[in-house]
């Protein structure tokens, strides 16, 4: 018979020497018994004891809430992210922690903010954070298998998938790790670069730049379609059903180049008919520098024809990534699997198609900093909840929901409530950071305060999204809201204090 003993924890005021203390204590009663069974601390069972949920966390990259049909797009469909939805809670008001993928991903995976460990660029949090427990680990520690298939730490696109290396990833997150190597920007088929290109001379090119590929082949030729079948072969493994599992898949469509097997351009053609987002004359008249894009329609070159066959492009990445999506959900379903798992669909930020002729991330407003997030848990109904969570809260959440002690080094907070009344509130305002042009977000429910430098001397911008959704009108410089903008000048300040204080030891940044 399996056999539980519970340990009594000393408290060790540094939580790295406590986390290390509490598993060289298990792995010596281990030796020390020869127990079958596990070895728990006071208040947490072992996966041996109880039954654990599974966790399946899907992420796409650069994704836009706008473009799945399940916020409300009414010409990119994606059957397969709605259907999650159509069992989960779908949160209309989820923030990313950094506006691009690097900062973002060491985020939520390790459980602080950005200017918490001082990664702000494309690296492992791992020299930061020490012996501290990644999201991954943590439930690997737990008794958990804990994989990942392609992306879920920082991996270059389409450098990274090119050469098929494991980028930022960290090792020791994982149980075993797959990388889906694929041929991106070379992919054969009828390619066109849209960025710079205005005289239509120049040929498809790789990098972080607006490609779009009409790819020859099918879904197996690219990283997503390899991603999805390592996924499908994962989940079908008798062990998943024996062990509890935490499966990380990431798909990096639709981040540029936007290439996809041919059929999936069809609902999308031609693009004249793409639709591009509603423009104000002298948009960036009332914003700092600092506020405008590091790509725009001007800088990139692209006239309204390659706007919308941008457009059409990023759509067409959106639908096949969503059909790699369903294949990893059938699967989940024919092993019997989904009853006992937690599915979470999200992406690492947003994505500008056009608004404020921004495109691509990096910027704080609404639509890069704004990111899809469903979480389905068996046994709940399907909600939408409207109030304010981050990225950050992942970690803590699925941990509290599969019974596992959080982390005291987290700093998200436990929005698991939301998942029974999506009613309540957990944040006031929601936080996210642009690194690279010094950017920080407060997003409360109504407001929307943007600063620039750690002493505004970059800038600032103030939206009232109530009156203003698609934050056309900065109010920073109008005298009626001068005590708004102080107001939030104080709440960035307390915020950068409270997130530096933490497990780490000492500030950062």
């Amino acid at each position: 018979m399996k056999r539980s003993i519970r340990i009594p924890i000393p408290t060790i005021s540094d939580p790295r020497e406590s986390y290390s203390l509490r598993f060289c204590i298990r792995c010596f009663f281990f030796s020390l018994c020869g127990l079958t069974g596990s070895v728990t601390t006071v208040g947490q069972e072992s996966p041996d004891s109880i039954d654990h949920y599974n966790v399946l966390f899907i992420i796409s990259d650069d994704l836009t809430a706008n473009a799945l049909s399940c916020y409300g797009n009414q010409v990119c469909k994606t059957p397969n992210i709605d259907s999650i939805a159509e069992r989960g809670v779908r949160f209309t008001k989820a923030y990313c922690q950094g506006t691009y993928c690097g900062p973002s991903r060491a985020s939520f995976m390790s459980g602080f903010y950005p200017h918490a460990t001082g990664v702000l660029g494309y690296k492992s949090p791992r020299d930061q954070i020490g012996d501290l427990p990644t999201w991954s680990e943590h439930f690997k520690n737990n008794g958990y298998y804990a994989a990942r298939v392609s992306k879920i730490f920082h991996m270059g696109v389409p450098g990274g998938i090119e050469d098929g290396g494991n980028g930022a990833d960290d090792e020791r997150s994982w149980t075993e790790r797959f990388n889906s190597q694929g041929p991106e920007w070379r992919a054969p088929g009828d390619g066109e670069t849209l960025e710079n290109n205005p005289d239509g001379k120049k040929p498809v090119v790789g990098g972080n730049t607006f490609v779009v590929v009409e790819a020859d082949g099918d879904d197996l030729v690219h990283s997503d379609g390899r991603t999805a079948a390592k996924a499908v072969e994962l989940l079908r493994d008798p062990d998943r059903k024996r062990k509890p599992f935490w499966l990380g898949v990431g798909f990096v469509r639709p981040h540029v180049p936007f290439v996809a097997p041919r059929p999936y351009y069809d609902p999308f053609l031609p693009y004249s008919s793409m639709k591009l987002p509603p423009k104000l004359e002298d948009d960036w008249l009332d914003i700092p520098k600092a506020g405008i894009n590091y790509k725009t329609s001007t800088n990139m070159k692209m006239d309204i024809r390659r706007q919308k066959k941008a457009v059409g492009g990023y759509y067409a990445s959106v639908a096949y990534m969503d059909a790699q999506v369903g294949k990893v959900l059938r699967a989940l379903d024919e092993t019997g699997l989904r009853e006992k798992t937690i599915v979470i669909f999200t992406s690492d930020h947003g994505y500008h198609l056009g608004e404020h002729d921004f495109w691509a991330k990096v910027s704080l407003r609404d639509e890069s900093s704004g990111v899809p997030l469903i979480i389905s848990v068996p046994g709940k109904p399907a909600k939408v909840c409207n109030s304010l969570v981050e990225l950050l809260d992942l970690y803590p959440t699925i941990s509290s929901l599969c019974g596992l002690e959080i982390p005291a080094h987290n700093q998200g907070k436990d929005i698991s409530a939301l998942l029974d009344d999506p009613t309540k509130s957990v944040r006031q305002a929601a936080f996210s950071v642009a690194p690279s042009r010094k950017g920080f977000l407060l997003r409360e429910e109504r407001w929307a305060y943007i600063q620039y430098g750690e002493n505004a001397a970059g800038g600032i911008e103030l939206f009232d999204t109530r009156n203003d959704p698609e934050q056309f009108y900065n109010l920073a410089s109008s005298q009626e809201h001068q005590p708004k903008v102080s107001e939030f000048k104080a709440k960035l300040s307390e915020k950068l204090i409270s997130l530096r204080d933490n497990a780490l030891g000492d500030d950062q940044l």
